[in-house]
Order: C-alpha cells, then structure tokens, then sequence
C-alpha cells in the first residue's frame, strides 16, 4: 500500500479552468471561469477536515479532482498516494465518496443488492461481505428497508444507506460532498454519530463539504475555507471561530408576554417578537453554552420551546476576510 509521508491528500498549485463558447455567431471570445485556483493542500492520514465556503467557491470542482472525475487544468494532486487519473481503478479500492445530490446506489434495485454489487466490484469476499454489510446495518440502523428498492427510501434512509456504500470496502479517505443536504435533525444527528464513530474505530480520514456549521463543529477537527477557488483559511476549528467571532442564536419561546432579556450573562440581545413571547438572544459558544443561557433564562421566565441557529457558512466566510484584510 501505498504512503507519502503519512499524507492521504496532497495538491500543488492545482488549477482548474473553465471555458464556455459564445453564442453562434457572436464575436465575443470565450468565456473563462477559474474554479480552482492554485491550490496548496495537505490531508494527514486520520484527519477529521472540513472544506468550506460559499456556493461556487471551487469545494466540489476540487472534490472532483481528486478523485480522477475531473482533469486539472495545471498543477498536481496526489490522493492516498495515488495520481488520481492514471490510478483510479486503485483509487477507487481505497477511497469512498458520497455526493449528496448524486446517488451510488441502482435506483430500482434493493439496497441489499446495490451493497452486493458494490462488494463485487470492490473484490469483497462473500464473508468479508456479509460481515462489514451486518455491522454498517447495525450501526445505521438499516435493518427495516434492507429489501426496499432505493427509490422508495426517504431521503435520511438513502443518505445512510449512500454513506454505508461508501464505507463498505473500508476505504482510508471518506470524502463526503454535502451529505447532509435536506436531512432533518434526527438524521442528522444519525449520520454524524456514526461517522465519529467510524473514525474512532477504523481511523479513517475525513474531507466533508457542507454548508451546515453543525456539520464542520461536529465533525471536524480542522477548517479549510476556500473562496473563489483560493484557501482563506487553514488552521483548527477553534481557530476559525476565534478568527470569526462565530456566534450562535438561541430562540427562546416563552409561556407568557416579557420583557426583553437583556441582561442574560453571556449574550447579547437580538430581537423580540410577538410581544415578548419569542427572544432571540445570540451567544460565543466559545465562552458560554446553550445550556447556561437556558438556566439563566428559566430563573425569570418559563421557558416552553427552544432552539438553536447555528452561524451560516456564507457569513463565516464574509467574517474571514474582514478578519484577515
């Protein structure tokens, strides 16, 4: 098997450009979109990494070279040691990728047998297979629609089902491309608490795209924010929030009408509405907690419903650059 220094991802100056032709018969020259701009990267075998930055930032165009789907316009990529074009059968032995939008599995076909076919491919001895299958569907808690053709799974069913796929020839790097898009909470939370596990168990390396902050402080250890295809940020998760100032919003619904909550230790106050009934107050999660914010609260007022906006991604790429110019 083959190492580079213990490094599972490594890019060089990695450029991609895209060209566009003009409409038929215009004089206008070719349209010329740089999505990967000279990137530096390195992954160390066993880190937990999020890639993160706003729509159109480069996060999927580099995904896409380093897996060998897409040729990089200049530069190079190394991926567990592997020139991802000229070895990408190999590759793909020793790497596993879900594109949330994208779908791994056949269509018409149980997911039973799309993990079948996924072995064969991936050599997979039949014990192998039936032995990594039953703990992925333990773990994912998969059992109920094993024999359900994958169309017919909701979208947090085939979510786990595509991320059990991924992992079923336990691969060094799982690279995960907005795997949580449209999930709800609870499976959300699934999916994430089954990934820390895996990497506690198996060691394996992560690289997730998201545009869920729940998704980066969950699962990551360390950040990488890209913006028009060039790195803003490299550095841990702590970090990016010291660098951000990254604040959460806890809404609080109250039983009655209240005045409002200004003098919460640890927040400020953002808004009230319907009277009082609901609060907003926003807090550093680096200095105070969801829960400490609640208690404060519920000693001047009952407390019915609550929840927790986490910072968007796109605001935490604004707050980079104002940070870093």
């Amino acid at each position: 098997m083959s190492d580079v220094s213990g490094n599972v991802i490594e890019t060089e100056g990695l450029t991609r450009v895209f060209t566009g032709r003009p409409e038929r018969g215009s004089r206008l020259r070719r349209t010329r979109h740089v999505a990967v701009d000279h990137l530096d990267l390195t992954v160390v075998a066993g880190e937990s990494v999020g890639y993160i930055g706003a729509n159109g930032a480069g996060k999927s165009t580099t995904i896409k070279m380093l897996v060998g789907i897409l040729v990089p316009t200049s530069g190079s990529v190394r991926t567990v040691g592997l020139h991802p074009l000229k070895e990408r059968r190999a590759l793909a032995r020793r790497v596993g990728v879900v594109f949330g939008q994208r779908s791994q599995l056949w269509w018409d076909l149980p997911v039973r047998e799309s993990f079948s076919i996924l072995a064969a491919i991936h050599g997979l001895s039949a014990a192998d297979e039936r032995a990594r299958t039953a703990e992925l569907v333990e773990m994912l808690e998969m059992g109920a629609y094993l024999g359900t053709p994958v169309r017919q799974l909701s979208l947090g069913q085939r979510m786990r089902a595509e991320v059990a796929a991924a992992l079923l020839h336990r691969p060094e790097l799982l690279v995960l491309d907005e795997p949580t898009i449209g999930l709800d909470v609870l499976s959300k939370q699934r999916l994430r608490e089954f990934l820390v596990a895996q990497r506690r168990e198996h060691g394996t390396t992560l690289l997730l795209t998201t545009h869920d902050m729940g998704d980066v402080e969950r699962l990551c250890e360390r950040v990488l924010v890209v913006d028009h295809g060039r790195l803003a940020f490299d550095g841990m998760l702590a970090g990016l929030a010291r660098t951000v100032g990254a604040r959460r919003e806890l809404v609080l619904d109250l039983a009655t009408p209240g005045p409002d909550l200004t003098d919460v230790p640890g927040t400020e106050h953002v808004r009230s509405e319907s009277d009082g009934l609901r609060q907003r107050l926003a807090f550093d999660p680096q200095r105070t907690t969801a829960a400490r914010v609640l208690a404060a609260v519920a000693e001047r007022a009952e407390v019915v419903d609550l929840s927790i906006v986490e910072p968007d991604i796109e605001d935490v790429v604004r707050e980079i650059y104002r940070a870093t110019r």
